[in-house]
């Protein structure tokens, strides 16, 4: 794939690969921090396994909501969740990791696009987005997890 098809953003945080993982792969956990600002989920099945789906629908603060379709493809607990977005609106691929440095752990979530074309229109909202995602997954973190590593 052709860099022009994905997009990567990364945060460092003070949580073990442990914490991060758990936050990522327990559903209530996740349900409480997945999606920009002010989002909230209802999530309607969520398998974490190989071929495994995740519905769900994020309601956005201004009204609308949004129905979701993912598939997992692999899981490698407190490393690795790789995910295919299928439905409804953008179809790309999720490669998140957890990689332990220093006393933290350095998430690293990249999106690969089936086309330049779409990736770029949606480049726009989804940099900002992910950002705000990494701010509530770190206060998630330091609500349910007492310690930094």
């Amino acid at each position: 794939m052709s860099k022009d098809c994905e997009i990567t953003s990364t945060r460092r945080v003070n949580y073990s690969q442990a914490e991060v993982y758990q936050a990522w792969s327990n559903p209530d956990l996740l349900a409480q921090w997945w999606g920009p600002k002010g989002f909230t989920n209802t999530f309607r099945t969520f398998e974490l396994n190989p071929g495994g789906t995740w519905r769900f629908t994020m309601h956005s603060p201004q009204g609308p909501s949004f129905d979701n379709k993912c598939v997992f493809v692999e899981i490698v607990p407190n490393k690795r969740l790789v995910f295919d977005h299928v439905e409804p609106v953008h179809a790309f691929r999720v490669i998140a990791t957890f990689d332990r440095q220093g006393e933290g752990t350095l998430i690293t979530f990249h999106m690969v696009f089936k086309s330049a074309e779409e990736c770029e229109r949606s480049r726009e909202v989804i940099e900002p987005s992910n950002e705000e995602n990494f701010d509530r997954l770190e206060a998630l973190l330091a609500s349910h997890f007492n310690s930094k590593v």
